[in-house]
């Protein structure tokens, strides 16, 4: 109730403004945006700096393939877990408070492994590692409700998104350069430290929309579009897991085209979707062609389509769900995709061995994304918005 008081004394009266007023509208949106970039560029440098360094710490601390693994795991195991817990937390402290409390976790959990000095020491900080971070998508996905109407939702995403390109660009940039000046414990201290200062400015500059000082009131309307409806009670765990829709959430801009083609911006976004998943497709030639370079644009041109895929599965739980909800279903869907994918991880490692090949993994590659848009479209037909009460 709070939160549409506040709206309806910053906003004025009529409705949202149209295109030809978008440009008074203000950028606070966008840099709350720039934010969650930063913010998710900064969580893929930290968890790359371990596999950036294995060389090195297979001759400092005798690390092998086998205890790399198990470190690995922790990482991954406590990902999967922290995902449910983390999406309830963001929904219960609000995006401000929880984004800072997770980063907090995965900060002091990056540095902690500076101080590491055998694998049980690693493994105890990556377990950590994995706690923190994996706030950091039902954080970024709820801040992203929050802030942006559904017609820009998928664009915001699309480009905090991309942050996990960045990330995993910019750390073989900068940890080798610090680990040769000044060793591997100062590499895990430097992309830590990134996260401090990003803490910082988030508790300096982030506020709700109706409780941000430099918000115009035009972009307040602008962001509230459907706030009657995105609001919603908190709603517990139970509920949304008895949800048909909550079952399947597991280039951003992409729906825009399919805008103009005359659909609705439920049926845009599943567009998108197809078409992203029909562009991985192709992907099961791989193994098969003669040229790298064909095969190098196969892969890439399927790593593309899946941030496009991932930008508007994302964008689904906000486009269903009221604003209260976002992180657990976000949690939820997130939790269940870390266990198929450490189940996948499992199962690729026996076909390797047996096959000797990856011909039948590339092969399984190309089609999950077309079964998940069925799977997306059965259970959450045309993803309508979920009417939930307290």
């Amino acid at each position: 109730m709070a939160d549409s008081t506040a709206f309806d004394s910053r906003t004025e009266s009529g409705s949202s403004p149209g295109p030809s007023s978008r440009m008074g509208l203000g950028r606070v949106r966008w840099t709350v945006c720039a934010m969650l970039f930063v913010a998710t560029s900064i969580n893929y440098m930290d968890r790359q700096v371990i596999a950036i360094l294995k060389p090195t710490l297979e001759h400092s601390i005798g690390m092998t393939e086998v205890s790399y693994g198990y470190i690995v795991d922790a990482f991954q195991i406590a990902y999967a877990i922290g995902l449910l817990a983390a999406g309830r937390l963001i929904d219960k402290l609000g995006t401000r408070i929880g984004y800072m409390l997770v980063m907090a976790v995965w900060s002091l959990s990056a540095m902690g492994h500076a101080l590491a000095s055998t694998v049980l020491e690693f493994g105890f900080a990556r377990f950590f590692l994995g706690l923190g971070e994996s706030g950091n998508f039902p954080a970024a996905i709820k801040t992203v409700a929050e802030w942006f109407p559904q017609n820009e939702r998928s664009l915001a995403t699309g480009i905090f998104n991309s942050g996990a390109n960045v990330g995993a660009i910019l750390a073989p940039a900068i940890v080798p350069w610090v680990t040769l000046r000044w060793g591997w414990h100062a590499a895990f201290l430097t992309t830590g430290l990134f996260s401090v200062l990003w803490i910082l400015r988030w508790f300096r500059y982030y506020r709700k929309p109706t409780d941000h000082a430099t918000l115009k009131a035009k972009e307040l309307q602008h962001i509230y579009q459907e706030a009657a409806l995105d609001l919603g009670p908190s709603v517990p765990w139970r509920r949304l897991l008895r949800c048909r829709q909550t079952r399947p959430i597991g280039g951003g801009w992409l729906p825009a085209p399919f805008r103009r083609l005359g659909l609705s911006p439920n049926y845009a976004r599943l567009a998108a979707m197809f078409f992203c998943a029909a562009l991985v497709v192709p992907i099961y030639t791989a193994s098969s062609v003669k040229s790298v370079w064909t095969a190098i644009a196969l892969i890439s041109v399927a790593a593309g389509a899946h941030q496009g895929w991932s930008a508007n599965l994302f964008t689904t739980s906000s486009d269903m769900f009221p604003r209260s909800a976002v992180g657990s279903v976000v949690g939820i869907g997130g939790m269940t995709g870390s266990v198929g994918s450490a189940l996948f991880a499992f199962f690729a490692g026996h076909i390797l061995q047996l096959r000797h090949s990856y011909g039948g993994l590339f092969g399984i590659a190309a089609s999950p994304y077309l079964l998940a848009l069925v799977v997306l479209c059965v259970l959450a037909p045309g993803l309508r918005k979920m009417e939930l009460t307290a």
